[in-house]
């Protein structure tokens, strides 16, 4: 018996959990609270995508009004007979099927097989794993839009019912879905949670909706519960709330919760439980509840939010982390981290540092109250995760990691001799050095992703981004030749934008493909949100706001742009260029090649990344910079040289990194130097800076700019001694 049931309704993730209810689980530990939590999502697919499931899908009486859904009722022996081989292959557990799927004739195909990319191309010979993996998610994709024509319309793998919730201002066409009977998929949800209820036996159910394709299914749960189990509290919480229902008004949204709690869980949550345990509490955070028959907003509590430091770490017990599905939707390595492979999630700072961007919302807690964790609290949390679930791959879901904290994460990370892989959310900007990256990939960073938006220095600057694209193209050339994936989140139609200024940075995406320096993006089209600046005061911005009156959601807000311009007609355009780009091909094509429609010229020099790639200044180093050495212990030879009769001692010193031999050849007392320097800045040693390693050697010796910056020691700086 549990106090609480925490859930995660269907659907986000195929490959891991999403991290919200395990964060809460384990602020609820630090309280002494027993907790259970569900991913509903996972156990409605696995249910559904199993022998027995698809029995029952090809049994319904279904018109199969395309050739689609009559190839593959045709071929329904062939998926009922190969569906659990396949989801156990997904799970990791039965490795040499991956033979027999690329081998051909195993797996029944339709249309999404048309599509097919070059397997040669994109995998290899060898990367036999991952070329099954991308076949086996062609087949339940194919399976996916079976469902979705012949049994339930609103199905998809990591959303359900998304339309009913997306900016959906009033509760009408939401709650008329809910009086309708369940679906089919409702059928198998609610199943599994009646079943799950009744083992727990908890007090309070609590809904963490992270997305609005989580919504209808939260609701649907909720009006089963309070039918079922009338007695029984039910909250909701989460990502959506947070954003979409801060002006909510109508009290039909408590036929179905008792609570609705806003931003930061912790405190509200623990009040809540209160409130239900002691008749006379009346306190509580942020948090919608109906009382005579009206909707109130409480926040009458005086104490203050918990800081991260006290919240715990996340707990993943309950949740089902050994059959979770991996899932290759793309041949492209950066797009398979969010749909393959299980991450632990953690984050290393709450809010954003940064906390300016115009289109983002940055008046929400979410985003606006910045409050960084100790480093060393950070990695103790890391190994509790991997003691706990066995897995040592790590996504941090910060807003934008803080680059001063990631270093002190890595090195941290280093000292402990850990081994981790992880990646997670930057802002470009130019703190991060080619030494910093370095430290970053030493430590287990194999990828990062951030905002770069719109390719335009004006717009930029409107967006108050805080970066430049020269500054853009160092930042990825330094990830990328530290082995670091990046990833580009892009944006097209952001008010005020040109025709032009769209062909531009097209052309900026373009060149930045050719050169290398990004391996992956998404353009993603500029949507008004009611809490970020644009949203806030469109009138500065240039768009004029369409809002309905808001009983329900409100944050995506419908607006006109004074330019006119229809953007919408760039997508296709735009999504098909940097697919060709992620693929390395298509270079050469002109941008007019992509569209249907005339567009101008571009005005971006076809070498401008390229040249933007070469304005650096090499020879500086900040005063205060931390200097560290992170290789092993050089060998040393001493030896005489002699030219015109004068003879002096020099040093050999050797290094070796994993793959490489490096030698360099200074004078014995600065190879002497050197070493006593290298064991000084070695991790765990002293803490060095700059300014310390130039007044040590300038003790005995002049000019330390000439040493420092001399050719042998740019070797030793390759071999791992990092200004940071």
């Amino acid at each position: 018996m549990k106090d609480i049931l925490i859930i995660t309704p269907p659907f986000t993730q195929l490959n891991t959990p999403y991290p919200a209810s395990a964060y809460i689980k384990g602020f609820l530990n630090t309280k002494n609270i027993p907790a259970f939590q569900m991913d509903l999502g996972i156990e409605v697919i696995l249910e559904l995508f199993s022998k027995n499931g698809l029995k029952q899908i090809f049994s319904t009486n279904t018109q199969h009004t395309t050739p689609n859904s009559q190839r593959i009722n045709a071929l329904k022996n062939d998926y009922i007979k190969t569906i659990d081989a396949v989801i156990a292959f997904l799970q990791g557990k039965n490795p040499s099927l991956a033979r027999q799927i690329c081998a051909g004739n195993f797996l029944p195909e339709a249309s999404r097989f048309e599509q097919l990319d070059d397997m040669e191309f994109a995998f290899g010979s060898m990367g036999i794993q991952d070329k099954a993996k991308h076949l086996a998610t062609l087949y339940l994709e194919d399976l996916s839009d079976y469902i979705v024509e012949c049994v339930d319309e609103n199905f998809g793998f990591s959303r359900y019912a998304e339309r009913l919730g997306r900016s959906a201002n009033s509760f009408d066409e939401l709650y008329a879905h809910l009086i309708e009977a369940p679906t089919y998929i409702d059928t198998i949800t609610l199943s599994l949670l009646h079943k799950r209820i009744e083992e727990i036996a908890p007090k309070l159910i609590c809904f963490s909706v992270p997305f609005p394709g989580n919504l209808y299914s939260a609701f649907r749960c909720a009006s089963s519960i309070k039918t079922n189990f009338p007695s029984l509290k039910i909250a909701m919480g989460g990502g959506f709330p947070n954003t979409e229902l801060r002006d909510l008004k109508d009290v039909r949204v408590f036929e179905f919760f008792d609570f609705i709690t806003l931003d930061d869980g912790e405190l509200p949550l623990e009040l809540v439980i209160a409130s239900l345990e002691e008749l006379n509490s009346n306190q509580f955070k942020r948090t919608f509840l109906l009382e005579n028959n009206q909707v109130l907003y409480k926040n009458n509590a005086t104490k203050p939010d918990y800081k991260q430091s006290e919240v715990g770490t996340p707990d993943y017990s309950d949740l089902w982390l050994d059959r979770y599905i991996s899932v290759i939707e793309m041949a492209n390595p950066m797009h398979s981290l969010w749909s393959d492979g299980r991450w632990n999630k953690l984050t290393m700072a709450h809010g954003c540092y940064w906390g300016k961007c115009t289109f983002c919302d940055i008046s929400l807690d979410y985003i606006k109250l910045y409050e960084p964790v100790a480093a060393s609290l950070i990695v103790d949390r890391m190994e509790a995760l991997i003691a706990q679930t066995g897995e040592n791959g790590f996504h941090f879901v910060d807003e934008a990691a803080p680059p001063a904290l990631m270093r002190e994460v890595a090195l941290e990370i280093i000292k402990r001799k850990l081994v981790v892989s992880w990646w997670t959310n930057i802002r470009f900007e130019k703190s991060f050095t080619p030494d910093l990256c370095l430290l970053l990939k030493e430590s287990g960073c194999i990828a990062v992703s951030g905002g770069l938006e719109v390719a335009s220095d004006r717009l930029l600057e409107l967006i108050k981004k805080g970066v430049t694209v020269e500054q853009v193209a160092q930042v990825t050339r330094n990830f990328t030749e530290s082995d670091i994936m990046v990833h580009a989140y892009l944006m097209y139609g952001y008010p005020t934008q040109t025709i032009q200024e769209t062909v531009d940075s097209l052309e900026m995406v373009r060149q930045l493909f050719e050169l290398g320096v990004l391996q992956s993006g998404f353009w993603h089209q500029f949507a008004m949100t009611a809490h970020s600046p644009v949203g806030m005061f469109p009138e500065e911005f240039g768009v004029i706001p369409l809002q309905n009156q808001v009983t329900f959601a409100n944050n995506d807000i419908n607006f006109k742009d004074k330019t006119g311009i229809n953007h919408d007609k760039f997508s296709f355009g735009l999504k098909k260029s940097l697919f060709n780009y992620m693929h390395g091909i298509c270079f050469d094509y002109t941008l007019q090649d992509w569209f249907d429609f005339k567009i101008p010229e571009t005005k971006i020099p076809k070498d401008y990344i390229y040249n933007c790639l070469q304005n650096e200044q090499l020879f500086s180093t900040k005063p205060n910079a931390k200097i560290v050495w992170i290789g092993g212990k050089p060998q040393s030879e001493i030896f005489t040289k002699s030219k015109k009769g004068i003879t002096w001692n020099m040093m050999k010193l050797t290094f070796h990194k994993k793959t490489e031999t490096f030698e360099i050849v200074i004078s014995e007392s600065d190879g002497i130097w050197l070493l006593n320097a290298l064991e000084k800045v070695a991790l765990g040693n002293e803490k060095w800076t700059y300014s310390d390693c130039k007044a040590d050697f300038e003790k005995e010796r002049e000019n330390f700019e000439l040493f420092w910056f001399s050719k042998p020691m740019q070797i030793v700086k390759h071999a791992g001694l990092l200004s940071l």
